[in-house]
Parts: structure tokens; C-alpha cells; sequence
């Protein structure tokens, strides 16, 4: 069975984990994308995130979504959305059911992706629906990793510039990260035995003592 929840103090003492496989990064259509998209349509299952250039102050203004991360077990893409737009044969991916794409709060990425190219979303997977009926509350990447899979994540890149010119070694980590802990976290509650989370254990402070 599983942690219902994780504090800070148990992520901290968890070992660091991040991707080890290789990571492609795409910024324009061409023979790299073709390649991308070859390898994906061959997937059962990816890892799915995207990252937005984040905004500071109520006058800035959201400039959409700028990386798609699409990871299998061994092969990390990210697509710099500003600079290769998401293609039809992408999205194609994105609308196909026979290839599970999984992520965390994914309705959101979904929406801003189809504001770049329109899709009928199909095969996607949304951990922070599916923790629940293994006995986890906690829906955060981090929490779910540190329950899941026993590790912790860096999420020092989350507030990085994700339209810079260049991504730094840094951010391609971050970023390959966590589309894959999404795969690897999916596999491993398929695998695993449902434990799921009674109404009181799932509300608490609906439950609580009052008197």
C-alpha cells in the first residue's frame, strides 16, 4: 500500500532522480520532427507535460504555451512550440487513443495546446483523477514521485524562461523529467494492487470534529 500523503521532510531525504535517457530537443519542422513523431506513433505509453513562460506580476500578460514534452522509457522530445508550431502529424499523436499519453493537471496543457492547432484530445491519462483509488491523496508531481516511485524531483526550473533562445541543460532535465516520472508513475500504479481512499480519507476537513 501506499502513503496517504508526504511531508517536505520525507521528499527531502528521498534520493534525486531525472531522466536518464536521451533528450531531443525540436525547434523546428524537418527531419528531427519527422524522427520525433516516427518514435512517438510507436509508444504505448508517453509521458506528457508542457511548460509556459511564467508571468510575475498581474501586467504581464501569458504568451501560451511554449514546450511540449513528450517522453517514452528511453527517448525524451521537446518541442519548442514558439519556434516549430505543433504540426498536423504531432497532433496526430495527441488525438491518437492508442498511444496513452499520461501527465498531472493535463485538461489545462491539453487547452493551451489546442490553441496553437486543433485536436480532439484522445488517450489521456490524468494521475491527480487516478491516485485516489490507490489509497494517495497528495496530487502534486512531486508528491505523487516521492509516494509512488520513492524519489524526489527537482522543481528548481519551473520559473525559468521557457521561450529563452536556448534551454540550458538545466531546463531540458527539468523538463524531460517530468513528462517521464508521468510514465514511469503510470506504470507502476498499473502494476500495483488498489487500495482506494475512503470519503473521510479523501475529504478529511469535511469529517473533522467540530465539537
Amino acid at each position: 500500500m501506499f502513503q496517504i500523503c508526504i511531508s517536505p521532510e520525507e521528499i527531502a531525504a528521498l534520493e534525486l532522480a531525472s531522466f536518464p535517457g536521451e533528450i531531443v530537443v525540436v525547434d523546428e519542422p524537418g527531419p528531427v520532427m519527422d524522427q520525433a513523431v516516427r518514435y512517438l506513433k510507436k509508444q504505448a505509453v508517453l509521458g506528457f507535460d508542457t511548460e509556459t513562460r511564467p508571468t510575475f506580476s498581474p501586467d504581464q500578460h501569458s504568451t501560451g504555451t511554449a514546450l511540449l514534452q513528450l517522453s517514452g522509457g528511453g527517448k525524451a522530445y521537446l518541442f519548442r512550440l514558439k519556434k516549430c508550431g505543433l504540426p498536423r502529424s504531432l497532433a496526430a499523436v495527441l488525438a491518437n487513443p492508442s498511444v496513452v499519453k499520461v501527465g498531472a493537471a493535463t485538461l489545462d496543457d491539453v487547452r493551451g495546446l489546442q490553441k496553437i492547432t486543433k485536436f480532439n484530445p484522445k488517450g489521456f491519462v490524468d494521475l491527480q483523477n487516478m491516485v485516489w483509488e490507490y489509497g494517495i491523496r497528495d496530487k502534486s508531481v512531486k508528491k505523487m514521485a516521492a509516494i509512488i516511485l520513492g524519489v524526489k524531483i527537482s522543481k528548481a526550473q519551473q520559473l525559468s524562461n521557457w521561450e529563452a533562445d536556448k534551454l540550458s541543460d538545466g531546463q531540458q532535465r527539468y523538463a524531460a523529467t517530468d513528462a517521464w516520472i508521468c510514465r514511469e508513475m503510470y506504470l507502476r500504479l498499473l502494476g500495483s494492487e488498489k487500495h482506494p481512499l475512503t470519503p473521510e480519507q479523501l475529504h478529511p476537513e469535511r469529517f473533522q470534529d467540530n465539537g
